[in-house]
Formats: C-alpha cells, structure tokens, sequence
C-alpha cells in the first residue's frame, strides 16, 4: 500500500518543480533574448533520463494527448486575445499563407527531405508536412508584447492560429496514404474540404452559442466564468472533431468571436484563459523535452541533416513559400522578409511527429529527431531575433502599452451586476464633460478612473479626459445602453472623418 503513495507523491513532487522551474525560466528569456518555449524544451531534456535521469519518459501517445489538449487551450486564448478589427484587413494573405502558404513549404521541404534523409517520396511528403506550418504556441509567445505593426502581427497570429488544420490533414493524408495502400487521393482532398467547412461552420455555431450562453447565465461565483468558457473551447475541439471537421480551426474561430463579443466577465475570462495557456505551454513544452533523448538528438547524422534542413526550410522554403502566397496582395519587400523570417517553428511539428510514430512507420524515430532538431532551430534563431528583425527593417509599429494598474474584482453572485472597464478614446463624445452631465444609464455607476497610471476618487464635478481608464459597475440590462453611451463619437470629429 506504501509504494502507490509514495509514487503519487512522487508525481506531485515533480511536477510542482517542473512547473516553478518553467515559470521562472520566464523572468531570463527575455534577458537572454531565448524564446521561453526553448528553455521549457531544456527543462524536460535535463530532467529527462539522458541528462539528470530524474524522469524516463518515452509514452508518444500520452505526448499527443496532451500536445492536442494544450494546443486547444492555447489557440483558445490565442483566439481570445485576437481583435478582429486588426485582422479584417488581413483575413485574405492569412488564410493564403495558411494553405498555399503551408503546401508549397511542405512541397519544397519534401524535397530537400528526399535528398538529405534518404526517405522515399512519401516519406518525404509527410516529413514536409510535419514542418510546413507556423506554429501557434511559438508566434503567440513571442509576438506578444512586441511592437511589431499592427499589420504584419496580425498576419502571423491569423496565420499560424488557422494554418494547423492544413498540416494536420497533409500529416494524417500522407500517413494514410503510406499505411493503406488502397487509399484515393481524390478522398482525402474531399475530406480536407470537409474539415476546413465542418470547421468554420461549427466554429460560428459554437462561439455564438458560447456568447450567448455566458451572457445569460447567472452563476454564484465570477471565477466559474472562466471554467464555463474554457468549457466551450473543449466542447467545440470534441464535438467538431468527432464529426470529422477541423477541431483546432474550430476553436480558433469560435475564440475570435467570443473575444471581439461582449461577455459577462470579460476579464476575468481573459485572465484565466492566459494564465492556464501558459501552464499548458509550459506543461506541453517540458514534456515534448522529454519526450526527446539528447543522446539519439544530437549525433553527427542528425546535427548535419537537421542543420541542412533546417536553413532549406529558414532561407528557401518559408522565404518562396511567402513570396507566391502573396503575390498583388497589398505587401511591401520588407514586409515579405519578415513574414518569412517569422515562420516559426514550435509544439505542433513535434506533436505532428509522434502521428507516425504511433502508426509504426519506417524511419520514424528518424523523422521525429530531426524535426525536433529543426524546431529548436527555428525557436532558437528566428525566434530570438523576430525583435531585431523588425526594428532592422523598419516594421515596428507605436509601442504597445498595458495600464500597469488592475483591480481585483469580486464575484457579484446573484446581484447581475458587472464592473465594466472602457478606455476613453481621443475622439469620444463625452471627453471634457463632468460625470454630473454624463448621462448614465440607470443604475451605473463610476466607481474608479484611472489617468495615466494614477487613481483619481471620482465625484459629480470630475471631468473625463483621453486616455481615462473607467470602472463602472452596471446593472447587466443596461450593459448594451452604456456600451453604445461610452462608444458615441464627438460630433464635430466624426463630420471631419466622414468628409475625408
């Protein structure tokens, strides 16, 4: 009876250290000017039995399971964080790159892979097409806080949020197509178009049903909002996944509706949704560490083939990839460039390669160590000099700025109440007037404002100024009313927009 217990513990041991050592590696990844993914892929690899020995971990099918898990929390949040506005504009070369984009880098990869690791043409096929996209978790990581343009951001995020579909499909299609010999090409290209449709139609039906549901619902405690909304992402991944769609690219859009919506406890949904995509990232990226053993990694065999490979995919393949996908699209020389560099590499390659592990293909495990070489390629070098490359070519946008301030909110239970944080904008209609002469709905009330990182204690006689951060609790009926109030423009500045 002993011995279970002390493995529980054990477990539990290892796993509160795994986890503390993955944060801290955080506060030095920026210092050391490494992606955080690359140090979490460290941690696993000196925990593992090659290094430390502290943990033997070879399961590729518990690998899959919590990659795939991780991956729907993460483009989740991904999704949250996407503001449509800034990626209506770029919705056309995203989704390009997202296919064209993803089937000519696999095609050329597939080459290269023919030549380099001597597989046959199938083999080489389905290690393209393990490579070919970018990764979410990678491009979320590092774009975020940087202050690249709005529109180059926006590309990569839409990009890499819509693109894993595609080389989840090339996979399964090129391991099919190896392992069932009577497999029809003609089939597998209908069930893409399947997927993807199955995807965004359940994506649609289930962010609406998300929002409207968050909305209506009046539960006892704000912290079960979170719960309740990662609860959709899960439903929406299984449910379209079981019906043969495209789970992640559901996800991702059902995401983008439920952040660009307005939801009950916005916040503290986002709040949620970003601490436990970290934990996912951490948790994904450990084990994917220890997955791999740096004794079968890093072998001159594996060193040379992935380095070839790798600057084929970082110099060739990404760069041709770019350039075709958006050919007469509204994208400058410098733009294409970086776009190419940003291709990175991350968790779903990695993930993607233990798909023929599990299948028992030849070459496998040979296919799997170099991927996992090319990913710490790309995560080391592009992703580490993403910042750079930006400010090198000119392409960094206005500089992203967070209110430093936060209030802690508390749950208002039954009282169907809401605290509303808005940001005033320089072109508001209510900018210069009291809040005496603010027309407020019934029952709102101003309950801080916060000015240029200081809190002011508002009263009848405070006037709202650009760039106030105002918290207003509000009766949840009246939520639209004061939302329209706070989004009126200054009459005489929306005359001068209209005439231009």
């Amino acid at each position: 009876m002993q011995e279970p217990i002390l493995s529980t513990d054990t477990f539990i041991l290892l796993s509160a250290i795994l986890f503390i050592v993955g944060v801290l590696t955080t506060r030095f990844s920026s210092r050391l000017g490494v992606p955080s993914l690359i140090l979490f892929m460290l941690v696993g690899m000196v925990m593992g039995s090659d290094v430390l020995g502290i943990i033997y971990f070879d399961n590729a099918a518990l690998t899959q399971l919590i990659g795939v898990i991780a991956l729907v929390i993460i483009l989740f949040e991904g999704g949250l964080q996407t503001n449509w506005k800034d990626v209506r504009p770029v919705i056309v070369p995203s989704l390009s790159l997202a296919t064209i984009g993803v089937l000519l880098t696999s095609g050329i990869v597939a080459v290269a892979a023919k030549m380099i690791l001597g597989l046959d043409w199938l083999e080489s096929i389905l290690f393209g097409a393990i490579v070919g996209s970018t990764d979410a978790a990678a491009v979320f990581a590092v774009l975020k806080g940087q202050n690249i343009s709005t529109k180059l951001g926006s590309t990569l995020e839409a990009e890499s949020g819509s693109n894993d579909p595609m080389a989840v499909f090339l996979t399964v299609a090129m391991i099919e197509l190896i392992t069932v010999p009577e497999a029809s090409i003609t089939t597998l290209v209908g069930d893409f178009f399947l997927q993807m449709g199955l995807g965004v139609l359940l994506g649609v039906i289930f962010g609406k049903i998300a929002i409207a549901s968050l909305n209506s619902i009046n539960l006892d405690s704000s912290g079960l909002y979170p719960v309740f909304a990662t609860a959709f992402a899960l439903l929406t991944y299984g449910i379209t996944a079981f019906l043969n769609g495209s789970g992640l690219l559901a996800v991702y859009i059902a995401a983008i509706l439920i952040g660009n919506a307005e939801i009950a406890y916005r916040h503290s949904i986002f709040r949620f949704s970003e601490g436990f995509a970290w934990m996912m990232q951490i948790l994904m990226f450990v084990i994917l560490g220890l997955l791999v053993f740096p004794s079968e990694l890093f072998t001159p065999a594996i060193l040379i083939q992935g380095i070839l490979l790798s600057a084929i995919l970082m110099l060739v393949a990404r760069p041709v990839a770019v350039y075709l996908s958006t050919i007469n699209m509204n994208f400058t020389n410098k733009e294409r460039i970086f776009l190419s560099w940003a291709g990175l590499k991350g968790a779903v390659p990695v993930v993607l390669a233990t798909f023929p592990l599990l299948a028992g293909i030849e070459g496998s495990h040979q296919i799997f160590n170099v991927v996992f070489f090319v990913v710490l390629t790309s995560a080391l070098i592009q992703g580490a000099t993403i910042p750079y490359a930006a400010a090198k070519l000119g392409l960094n946008g206005p500089k992203k700025t967070t209110p430093m301030q936060s209030l802690e909110l508390i749950s208002l239970g039954k009282a169907d109440a809401e605290m509303i944080e808005y940001e005033i904008e320089s072109d508001s209609a209510i900018i210069g007037k009291t809040l005496a002469h603010i027309p407020f709905p019934e029952g709102s009330l101003v309950n801080a404002i916060i000015r240029k990182g200081e809190l002011i204690a508002p009263t009848g006689n405070t006037s709202i100024m650009a760039g106030d951060f105002l918290y207003i609790l509000s009766a949840r009926k009246n939520k639209a009313q004061l939302k329209k109030l706070l989004k009126e423009k200054a009459f005489y500045k929306q005359n001068v927009m209209d005439l231009k």
